[in-house]
């Protein structure tokens, strides 16, 4: 998700109901950390606590430097990135490239929890490829280096985002280790999430992809929980505003060149989650500025307004959700 959950979406997550978000994928590399990419990626939301950072490397005491240096800049979790497939993370030998040396990710683990006094948590697959599937080893060496929770996405390296997620494994680690383990992949609904849950017995969920273009995902999910949460009833007003909120913080975050860039990304989504959106996505992808991305926006919904649609997009975005209730 480097990338994608920089601090205005992490903002706009929390708002809906995230209960916690961490910093975009980092490196471990201080000496890079000057570069305008990583500068954004090290915006920590000071203002939401827990103040979680995540970084990815193979050295082990450069990502113990990079740690203290985390939470000298107000860093209360620090998340080691043992899960990215990327190429270009792999052939550094970070993110899930580790899971090959057992040893290495246990020297790297012993010596990043000694060098922090906040909890450390670890982010992996797991394993390397279906026919070597380490993730309970891993488990338990994270365990015994110090670690304090787990969250496990439920593929190989080598099926990056193929196919379907598993939770077996998941299970798995759940059932060896007796500190917190975070299921993640493929959580995009309520019925899927009450199926994990269910399939792994996890103290929580990990929600990625499944909250791009539906930072609401959250809120929903609330309702699994706790029955006196707020019900998400979005209608036009409410999309009009979350996605012209989301253009102005991007824009202001970045500077209008680079925002305008990111935000095309985050537009695209959003209209995979709006009927009649085509044409709108068409254009709005295209333009170069910061204020005809935010008037073509406007002119969509001013559309909607008077195509009288408020309640065929109300029942597009909330069908799912309701079916799901009425399962439980």
């Amino acid at each position: 998700m480097a990338g994608i959950t920089d601090a205005p979406f992490r903002r706009l997550c929390r708002a809906f109901g995230a209960g916690m978000t961490t910093s975009e994928m980092t490196t471990a590399d201080t000496s890079l950390w000057q570069t305008p990419k990583s500068r954004h990626r090290l915006d920590l939301d000071l203002d939401a606590e827990p103040v979680t950072v995540q970084i990815a490397g193979s050295e082990p005491a450069q990502l113990a430097t990079a740690a203290r240096a985390c939470v000298d800049r107000g860093a209360q979790i620090i998340d080691i990135n043992m899960g990215c497939p990327a190429k270009k993370v792999c052939r550094k030998a970070a993110g899930s490239a580790l899971l090959r040396d057992e040893q290495l990710v246990a020297r790297i683990l012993e010596t990043v929890v000694a060098a922090v006094d906040v909890p450390v948590t670890l982010k992996y697959r797991t394993g390397w490829d279906r026919e070597h599937r380490n993730a309970v080893r891993i488990g338990r060496i994270a365990e015994q280096a110090g670690v304090t929770a787990l969250a496990i996405h439920g593929r190989t390296r080598a099926d990056r985002f193929r196919g379907a997620a598993e939770y077996e494994t998941i299970a798995r680690v759940k059932e060896i280790v007796s500190i917190p383990v975070i299921a993640n992949g493929d959580i995009t609904t309520i019925e899927k999430s009450l199926e994990v849950l269910s399939l792994t017995n996890a103290d929580g969920l990990m929600i990625g992809r499944g909250a791009q273009g539906r930072p609401w995902i959250f809120r929903e999910l609330l309702t699994l929980v706790d029955p006196t949460a707020e019900t998400t009833q979005l209608g036009i007003d409410d999309l009009r505003a979350i996605m012209l909120g989301h253009l102005d913080e991007l824009h202001r975050f970045y500077g209008e060149s680079t925002g305008v860039r990111v935000a095309r990304k985050h537009l695209t989504w959003y209209c995979e989650n709006l009927a009649n959106a085509d044409e709108f996505r068409y254009r709005v992808v295209r333009v170069g500025s910061a204020q005809e991305q935010i008037r073509l926006t406007e002119q969509f919904f001013s559309g909607m307004d008077q195509s009288g649609t408020e309640e065929d997009h109300e029942i597009e975005i909330h069908d799912q959700q309701e079916a799901a209730l009425q399962a439980r």
